[in-house]
């Protein structure tokens, strides 16, 4: 059994991104992602706060959940997926949980986080 978990780590490694920055659950994040449109790829700016990480590995997942003209949008993005382009963290949240779900039921002053900015 362990000779198939060392092979299946190997298989996974080389799909592993490395490029990505270090974020927890109620940092703002601002990602370029990637979408195809007719025949050309274009980058697609996505800017929100992160209200899960899930998974370990290839596996590993994270939403994020931003406001957009008075409706609430999440996306749920896998970790290392070629669709991000990149990740670039605008501010540390300050939270006391692992899973930010309340934050749906909130709008406006009420759906804020106490953050540290990150210096650029």
């Amino acid at each position: 059994m362990a000779g198939r978990l060392d092979k299946l780590k190997v298989i996974e490694k080389k799909y592993l991104r490395s490029d990505m920055p270090s974020f927890n659950v109620g940092d703002t994040v601002k990602m370029k992602i990637k979408v195809q449109e007719a025949d050309k790829i274009r980058l697609h700016s996505w800017e929100g706060i992160v209200i899960q990480k899930r998974g370990t590995g290839v596996k590993a997942t994270f939403t994020v959940r931003k406001v957009s003209f008075g409706e609430g949008v999440e996306k749920i993005f896998p970790v290392n997926s070629p669709v991000i382009d990149s990740i670039k963290v605008v501010s540390r949240g300050d939270v006391n949980r692992a899973k930010l779900y309340f934050l749906r039921d909130k709008s406006g002053k009420a759906s804020r986080i106490r953050t540290e900015v990150v210096p650029v």
